[in-house]
């Protein structure tokens, strides 16, 4: 029984552990924050390559019943708990960003903005990178959240064109995506994009 006792006690010192590592990250976030981080999917490499960017895969934060979820556009749109979320990318590494002027985010705003992304769950992930709400991918999802739920525009539109898709494992993925009738004029928006948005600031990670 003491044996057993000191298992209960020592289970329960690591699942406080683990809650304070989470809860530490979450210091770090204000809910409608942009969560950024390098995706182990498939498709990550030709993101990076075609874009520039180190990032590949977006999120947005909301918090629900104390804890922190990052909705995003997976297969399908799901909110996820915040440290699962960091956990799933590359070497565990993320980034923030903030509206500068914050105080946009009010909570009427936020609320809305909640709204919307509860809206879209359950929605599948659009592999081709559509400009329509039937399917729905990650930077898409972020932008759509912003503009419909706040009214604000986070990062620049672009044509599928504009991106650089010379590297062979860009020209692969889009081979194996639209065979040889690449949309290049379809309107697309990135992570790079969004990461990059004069709008953002970007909110140190206290770990």
């Amino acid at each position: 029984k003491l044996i057993l006792l000191k298992m209960i006690g020592m289970k329960k010192i690591l699942f406080a552990f683990l809650s304070f590592i989470a809860n530490a990250f979450a210091l770090s976030i204000n809910e409608g924050d942009i969560l950024f981080q390098t995706s182990l999917s498939s498709q990550s490499k030709a993101i990076q390559l075609a874009t520039k960017s180190k990032y590949s895969h977006i999120g947005i934060a909301f918090k629900e019943d104390g804890r922190y979820y990052v909705f995003e556009a997976v297969q399908p749109v799901k909110k996820t708990p915040l440290n699962e979320w960091i956990k799933r990318g590359k070497d565990e590494e993320f980034a923030i960003k903030r509206l500068k002027n914050d105080k946009i985010l009010d909570e009427k705003t936020l609320l809305k903005m909640k709204e919307i992304a509860n809206s879209y769950l359950g929605k599948d992930y659009d592999l081709t990178f559509e400009w329509s709400d039937d399917k729905i991918y990650c930077s898409e999802f972020v932008w759509k959240i912003y503009k419909q739920g706040a009214k604000i525009e986070i990062g620049g539109l672009q044509k599928l064109g504009d991106f650089d898709l010379s590297d062979k494992i860009v020209k692969a993925k889009l081979q194996e995506r639209f065979g040889d009738r690449i949309p290049i004029n379809e309107i697309v928006i990135s992570p790079a994009a969004i990461f990059e948005s004069g709008l953002l600031k970007e909110i140190p990670v206290k770990k």
